[in-house]
């Protein structure tokens, strides 16, 4: 028996049909919803007003972005924990503990545990859970002496000495921070420490059958140990002295080597270049000597190894064992074999030096130690059920926000604020709603650019905080919109921040500022000409007076012989009578053209208002065909795809949205409005000479098209009356 598909319900917006969440059922179903239809198909997990924390728990694979299969099983979780999905769409952060359901209608450990919580809270037959209930984790874990994290912390043990071993073995072997913040030992370390223990032990153990037991025979064994290799060298040296007497000097060590040494300046005795010289001068059959005449750097050891086991082992007086024959040292080494065995068993620990009760007393509280990880390790589980209600809750106050910024675009497009929205600008006189985060803006710039919109980057800064935002100004003229200039930009929280402009990407915001946009460009050029004649007047007046003004302070000094005469300063002469009437024969040509060109334009009759249209549309028309142009293609895609989003369609923002997005200011709708300005500009001589020329023109045309023949003399009209001939 088939299953029947999923009804969905869509709405149209952005040119785009998006699917419209209307309960629990749709969010269960979201998996058979074609991808193709998804208005997005990847989202950050950074730089959204939605809980960071929240798309953290989505985010299962751990890589910042949050995709389709992450978000269809989130979607799948919550109603399978839930005994009705429809509470998905009520939203809010608490969730009565009748609600939680393990899918089969029946109660979960879920429930014993948000029972659990509230009982630590001190909210004992509460019946509503809340999302400050699990995530305020301090209180918690106040609340309890093992936090189930399988770290201890020396303060989790009711016995001092139990307490006094955790400290050791965290000196010993580190430490690791518990849920708390607390130092304490997991249960990897304690093991590490017991092993060395117990390796230790059984090592201090075998010294009871030895004579390691002998503490003279163990200083002896170390003094040996200390000096082997050196008191062996020195005999081998001796018997090649002797095998060969020729040797000699080379076994010794030769006048270079001493002068090597008186050239390193300061000398320290324990120096390896000095400890690498004999213990003694080689020479056949020389016996070695162990206070006297030897090498200072193995002073102290040969002086260790005369004290602890020459004297004790060999039974010499002190005054008789002052040098060490080479027999008397192997009889030596054979004294202490045993013990030098022993020490060479000596397992490495980082237990430090131990003794046998130290190390038995530790061994004997392994139990205690290892019995306190065990019941932390056991509340573990109690932290996996308050991971997953903090889940549920959290699931429940953003997952449909999230589904209607992913899925669908329905809180933008709605204007409910869209999780990408990250606040509002105010400059220019206007706000811009469509304000989103930005991390570069030179990476973001070159993709946003495509939307087709006229975007402003600006960096805003409050308290030494810093962040950069990109807005979007759909409405509204873009003559004042320049680097530099400054505004205020509050985010979602309502938090103001002084906002900079750093960077524009210049596009048309609708068709009239694109109709008027090549008259403002043609007269911002006059006035660049102007100006520039201006100022290169100015300069060069300045510098005409200036000469002019040096030249009659020092018209009293003579010049000094061979001195070159300043030029002579050029004054403004008189007007010549041809330039004169050159002037008044190109005014006259001019004046022929213009009336030539008037009198076509009124001869145009009744096709005047085309003609004027026809030239304004010349003018404007390419311009605000552009404007058009572009303002069909303005998307809001680019702009999410550069903040690494993944825009599954166009997302259109047309004239009637950009509207919405930036809104210029307005009086409010009972304001009253004073008309006097007592500052304004007044425009006399110019008003008047314009109305006059506008009055001439009209009637101008109006005589030309007849329409005031009926109240002008016979001899004024432009078309004669007709002449009715006499009867006859």
């Amino acid at each position: 028996m088939s299953v029947a598909a999923h009804a969905w319900q869509f709405f149209r917006a952005g040119g785009v049909d998006q699917v419209l969440i209307r309960n629990g059922a749709d969010l269960a179903h979201l998996g058979e919803l074609d991808q193709k239809l998804w208005v997005a198909l990847a989202c950050p997990t950074r730089g959204t007003e939605l809980d960071p924390r929240t798309l953290d728990l989505i985010d299962t694979d751990r890589d910042g972005r949050i995709r389709p299969p992450e978000l269809i099983a989130a979607c799948a979780w919550a109603c399978r924990h839930l005994a009705d999905p429809d509470l998905l769409l009520q939203g809010g952060d608490s969730l009565p503990l009748s609600a939680i359901t393990s899918g089969d209608g029946s109660e979960t450990p879920l429930v014993d545990e948000a029972r659990r919580i509230l009982q630590l809270r001190g909210k004992e037959g509460a019946d509503t859970l809340t999302l400050a209930d699990v995530t305020d984790r301090s209180d918690l874990l106040a609340a309890m002496r093992f936090n189930g994290d399988g770290v201890i912390p020396p303060e989790s043990a009711d016995d001092e000495a139990v307490r006094s071993l955790i400290r050791q073995i965290m000196k010993a072997h580190g430490h690791t921070k518990d849920r708390a913040g607390v130092d304490g030992l997991h249960r990897q370390q304690a093991e590490a420490f017991f092993a060395e223990a117990h390796a230790l032990h059984d090592w201090q153990a075998g010294a009871g059958s030895d004579a390691a037991s002998d503490a003279a025979t163990l200083a002896a064994a170390q003094a040996v140990g200390a000096v082997r290799e050196k008191v062996d060298d020195f005999f081998a040296r001796c018997r090649v002295a002797a095998y060969d007497p020729r040797s000699i000097a080379a076994l010794n060590p030769s006048k270079e080597t001493y002068e090597a040494l008186a050239a390193q300046g300061s000398l320290a005795l324990g120096t390896e270049s000095i400890a690498q010289l004999p213990l003694a001068p080689i020479a056949p059959g020389r016996t070695l000597p162990l206070r006297q005449g030897v090498n200072p750097a193995w002073a102290d050891a040969l002086a260790a190894l005369h004290r602890d086991a020459v004297l004790p082992m060999l039974a010499r007086a002190a005054g008789t064992a002052d040098v060490l024959a080479e027999d008397d040292w192997h009889a030596l080494q054979a004294r202490v074999a045993s013990c030098r065995r022993w020490l060479a068993a000596k397992p490495s620990t980082k237990l430090g030096a131990l003794s046998a009760a130290q190390v038995q007393e530790a061994l004997a509280l392994q139990g205690a130690v290892m019995g306190l990880i065990d019941e932390d390790e056991r509340v573990e589980p109690h932290n996996a059920r308050i991971a997953d209600l903090e889940k549920l809750l959290r699931f429940k106050r953003d997952l449909l926000t999230l589904v209607n910024n992913f899925v669908a675009f329905k809180d933008f497009y709605r204007r409910e604020g869209a999780i990408f929205q990250a606040g509002r600008l105010y400059l220019d006189g206007r706000s811009c709603d469509l304000s989103v985060a930005v991390a570069d803006a030179a990476r973001h710039a070159p993709l946003a650019g495509l939307a087709k919109a006229y975007l402003a980057y600006c960096l805003c800064t409050r308290q030494g905080k810093t962040m950069t935002v990109v807005s979007a100004f759909t409405a509204g003229d873009t003559d004042f919109l320049f680097v530099g200039r400054n505004g205020v930009f509050y985010d979602r929280q309502g938090q103001d921040w002084d906002a900079t402009i750093t960077k524009v990407i210049e596009n048309p915001t609708s068709v009239a500022q694109a109709f008027l946009s090549p008259y403002k460009k043609f007269l911002r050029l006059i006035e660049e000409q102007v100006a520039k004649r201006a100022a290169a007047s100015d300069s060069l007046a300045q510098g005409s007076l200036g000469t002019l003004a040096s030249t009659l302070t020092t018209a009293d000094k003579a010049a000094a012989p061979g001195a070159k005469s300043a030029p002579p300063v050029k004054l403004p002469g008189r007007v010549d009578v041809g330039t004169v009437a050159a002037i008044g024969v190109a005014l006259g040509s001019i004046s022929a053209v213009l009336v030539a060109v008037f009198s076509k334009f009124v001869d145009l009759g009744v096709w005047i208002p085309i003609a004027i249209l026809g030239i304004v549309m010349a003018i404007s028309g390419p311009s605000m065909l552009i404007a058009w142009l572009k303002l069909r293609q303005r998307s809001l895609g680019p702009i999410l795809d550069a903040s690494g989003w993944a825009i599954n369609g166009r997302m259109r923002v047309n004239v009637r949205l950009g509207g919405s997005l930036s809104q210029a200011a307005r009086l409010p709708a009972h304001a009253h409005r004073a008309l006097r300005d007592p500052f304004a500009e007044t425009h006399g001589t110019a008003t008047l000479v314009a109305g006059l020329v506008v009055v001439t023109a009209f009637a101008v045309l109006a005589w030309r098209m007849g329409w005031i023949d009926a109240h002008l003399p016979a001899a004024w009209q432009r078309t004669p009356p007709a002449v009715t001939a006499p009867a006859a």
